[in-house]
């Protein structure tokens, strides 16, 4: 997947949002990039994982964050075969929280 998002668009995009310093400018410019349903949509889905990860059941998932099982099951199998992606920026926030690795 990741050589048919590979662009050069893609690529800007990713280097303007790295160039976003705090939580406020994330705001603005992903207010002005995106739709609120596709903002509430990642979130729901980083949520998601992030539960995952914590070993949550699909039930308690779906309670919590109203996501489907049928996205439940779209971000598991992303935890479990795709580009390690979410692991990599989960174990980023937990070492900024000072916790330890799992």
């Amino acid at each position: 997947m990741k050589d048919k998002l590979k662009t050069e668009a893609t690529d800007t995009l990713f280097k303007a949002i790295l160039k976003l310093r705090n939580i406020e400018e994330c705001y603005d410019f992903f207010e002005d990039l995106c739709t609120v349903n596709e903002l509430q949509s990642m979130s729901q889905r980083f949520e998601v994982a992030t539960m995952l990860k914590s070993d949550q059941t699909y039930l308690a998932i779906a309670a919590k964050t109203g996501a489907s099982t049928a996205t439940i099951s779209r971000v598991n199998r992303s935890l479990s075969y795709g580009n390690d992606g979410y692991d990599l920026v989960l174990e980023r926030l937990r070492e900024d929280s000072g916790e330890n690795k799992s």
